[in-house]
């Protein structure tokens, strides 16, 4: 009998919020071993997902998300533009397995999906990127059991629909859509038999007891979001959040060691917000458990470090880029 590893966790669906919160405060050193032994234990070592996302629609969104720049209820740069068309999109998912991506993520900025020519362009895009031995993921807002279906019958491997933060600081942040309406989606999607990526954003004004009650809320759903990505809030111009103070990096490595060690086998992504990274934060979140970056130069409208960057970064800290034969990270994360 093959001998246990001493860091192996069981998957938790009773997380309390007082615990993730004495997780989160352990001493650094102590948080980052906890961590990295958990990481170890589920995940290929030195191993990383590189991912691409791309904005398929692009601003004019009703939704008041006091973070984005693509809400219609802010003055900011981004304007609305028309949605890309199939091949265009198809291009830029050659380009980027080309550059090593491994995931390709769509993101349209809707309150929720309306069935029509769009959604149906979509579909289209869906079956293009996996004509291409790219796993699909999309972003869309809300959207009903119906429409999960035909996603899934497109091929679509993950769905992304952030939770954001805590029930309680949501309400700060979001006004057109509830926290509950978030929570339909995400079980329409895995009814649908799609896997689930739902994270949130840190630096938006939350207390530590937000940052862990989101952690909690995502534990509770069965079986665990096969992804989580974790954002560091980007302060862009002509939003509400606009004038919040940069977020420590120390605060960004404790949520991602957080999220490793409540979500064991669940990938944990390294989101948007790395451009205020060091390269030595950088190394650090992956230390303790990131196992996947966005790779390009945006992240929907939002800066993201150059390829070349990235490569670098990797090639530094003695990792290697996850293969496209490589099966499905999110199949490791079945309990």
């Amino acid at each position: 009998m093959t001998e246990a590893h001493p860091f192996a966790a069981p998957i938790r669906h009773d997380w309390t919020v007082d615990e993730v919160v004495a997780i989160h405060d352990l001493p650094f050193f102590a948080l980052m071993d906890r961590a990295r032994g958990v990481h170890r234990a589920h995940h290929v070592d030195g191993e990383v997902q590189l991912c691409t996302l791309l904005s398929v629609k692009t601003g004019g969104c009703p939704e008041d998300c006091a973070y984005c720049p693509q809400s219609s209820h802010h003055d900011t740069s981004t304007s609305p533009e028309k949605m890309l068309d199939v091949d265009g999109v198809l291009e830029a998912a050659d380009r980027a397995k080309a550059a090593g991506s491994t995931r390709f993520c769509m993101g349209a900025a809707w309150r929720e999906v309306k069935d029509g020519p769009a959604f149906d362009r979509v579909l289209d895009m869906v079956r293009g990127v996996k004509e291409r031995g790219l796993e699909a993921c999309v972003t869309l807002g809300m959207l009903t059991e119906e429409q999960a279906k035909k996603l899934k019958d497109a091929g679509l491997d993950a769905y992304n629909h952030n939770l954001d933060t805590s029930r309680e600081h949501y309400r700060s942040i979001i006004s057109t859509r509830t926290y509950d309406q978030r929570l339909v989606t995400l079980r329409n999607v895995r009814k649908a038999g799609i896997t689930v990526c739902s994270g949130g954003i840190i630096g938006m004004g939350e207390s530590v007891r937000d940052r862990a009650a989101m952690l909690v809320e995502l534990a509770r759903l069965t079986p665990h979001p096969e992804s989580v990505p974790i954002n560091a809030l980007v302060r862009v111009a002509g939003t509400p959040l606009e004038s919040l103070p940069p977020l420590d990096p120390v605060e960004f490595v404790r949520m991602i060691a957080t999220a490793r060690i409540v979500f064991p086998k669940s990938m944990v992504r390294l989101s948007a917000g790395r451009t205020d990274l060091s390269r030595e934060a950088q190394m650090m979140c992956l230390y303790v458990g990131a196992n996947s970056i966005f790779y390009g130069d945006k992240l929907l409208t939002t800066p993201n470090p150059e390829a070349d960057e990235d490569t670098a970064l990797i090639r530094d800290a003695g990792l290697s880029a996850r293969k496209p034969s490589v099966g499905m990270a999110e199949a490791a994360a079945e309990e």
